[in-house]
């Protein structure tokens, strides 16, 4: 088979950096095979692999953290649970943007979401010791399932696109009548099918969460970019983000700039926590930590032990996109939405050339174009390539992914995210999957 990229130079650095299974690694492990192959061999590859922004910082997060830090306050710890201002304004955006009523001080800033869910899966563990076991509604984010993997918690999971609409319902119970399930994790639109739940179906989540007194973590990474329903993303005016804040008080919201705002290499998000869920009282936690409350404990406790707060200046910048987002001045859904221009010409290319789309129908209707796309390629003999060695051999011409395996999914294919993909770049991706399917034909 003609490669773009010799053969030995990817299986010679994944041999080095021991990875013997494509469908078992890590992102950045990916990651780390395609710069040592670009530095070999001087070719830029198509990276589908890490969600990265790509496109600038919100420009009003840049200029009030260079205010912030003129101000001095990179010598000041901030308080724990965060500034008033990113408080207030937290509360605020949850208001205009999910039409859900939180309180200020029920919104904590964590460092990146992924601090957020870690802290949260922790706490959720320790509640009740029957309760030992995080229900992942996948596919899902593959380093969420790390996170319970260090901290030595069990997992449960199913492939939601096998049980939508009437199916969820049976099959999200069949599991919390066991018992055992402390928390369940989603996110919405989906990372990586992007599949977007419907109304009833989050009304389901959180109407059975409530049922068995389970804690929901709904990560909101990507808010508003269901791109197929417009309006969204218009402050204080329907139609809203679904969530599931409107059918339980057993949640947090996890709210990400790292994607809405471009904010990522800063590492800030804030957990909402619902007013009842955040004032409620365990006397699993008051034995453990002399504190009953599960706010305080995921402040004080939980990310206290992990960071001793967010970087103060990084807490203004969130404080001014939220307040400036609320107030009309920053539409930051109209700046993502380049993402889906992105991809649906990336899906187009796909397509041309002998792919096919992995998960391409949400219910009835065709999955939205937004961060990131699934893709498969079946063998002459109309098998699907296994994940696995589907992302090996793209390797081999310059295409990286993550196999979809990794993200829970019961499919064959590869997880691509568009946001990274410069338009001088289109030429180069339709010649390598013309060449990689003349090669397999």
């Amino acid at each position: 088979m003609k490669t773009l990229i010799p053969a030995n130079v990817i299986d010679d650095y994944l041999k080095s950096i021991e990875v013997t299974d494509l469908n078992k690694a890590s992102i950045r492990q990916v990651l780390a095979c395609e710069l040592n192959a670009e530095k070999v061999t001087g070719q830029e590859f198509i990276h589908f692999e890490v969600g990265v922004p790509g496109i600038p910082p919100a420009a009003v997060g840049v200029k009030a953290q260079k205010e912030a830090l003129d101000r001095g306050v990179a010598s000041k710890y901030p308080n724990i649970e965060g500034i008033p201002e990113l408080k207030e304004q937290a509360a605020r955006f949850v208001k205009a943007f999910i039409n859900t009523d939180i309180l200020p001080g029920h919104c904590t800033p964590t460092c990146g979401a992924m601090q957020g869910t870690f802290a949260a899966f922790l706490l959720c563990s320790q509640i009740d010791p029957k309760k030992d076991t995080i229900l992942y509604i996948d596919p899902g984010f593959p380093v969420q399932k790390m996170q319970a993997q260090v901290m030595g918690v069990k997992t449960a999971q199913f492939d939601v696109a096998d049980f939508r609409a009437d199916k969820l319902a049976p099959k999200l119970e069949s599991y919390l009548k066991q018992g055992n399930i402390c928390c369940i994790v989603y996110s919405n639109p989906n990372n990586p099918s992007w599949m977007c739940l419907t109304e009833e179906e989050i009304k389901t989540i959180g109407e059975l969460a409530t049922k068995y007194d389970t804690i929901i973590l709904e990560d909101l990474a990507y808010m508003t970019m269901d791109f197929r329903r417009e309006g969204l993303g218009i402050p204080f005016k329907a139609p809203y983000q679904i969530s599931v804040s409107h059918y339980t008080d057993n949640y947090i919201m996890m709210l990400s700039g790292s994607k809405i705002f471009s904010y990522a290499g800063e590492r800030i998000a804030v957990a909402c926590i619902s007013d009842k869920l955040y004032e409620r009282h365990f006397e699993t936690l008051q034995k453990r930590y002399n504190i009953s409350r599960f706010g305080a404990v995921y402040a004080y406790d939980m990310l206290y032990a992990m960071s001793s707060g967010v970087t103060h200046s990084v807490q203004c910048a969130m404080a001014a996109m939220l307040k400036a987002a609320c107030d009309g001045e920053y539409q930051f859904r109209e700046d993502i939405r380049e993402y889906a221009r992105r991809t649906e010409k990336i899906k187009a290319a796909l397509l041309r050339n002998g792919f096919n789309i992995t998960y391409d129908k949400d219910l009835e209707e065709p999955v939205s174009n937004g961060f990131f796309f699934t893709f498969g390629y079946n063998l002459p003999d109309g098998t699907p390539m296994e994940g696995g060695q589907l992302l090996h051999e793209l390797l081999y011409f310059g295409i990286s992914g993550i196999v979809l395996s990794s993200t829970g999914s019961t499919r064959q294919g590869i997880r691509g995210c568009s946001s990274n993909i410069r338009d001088d770049q289109f030429p180069a991706l339709e010649e390598r999957l013309r060449l990689f399917n003349e090669a397999h034909k």
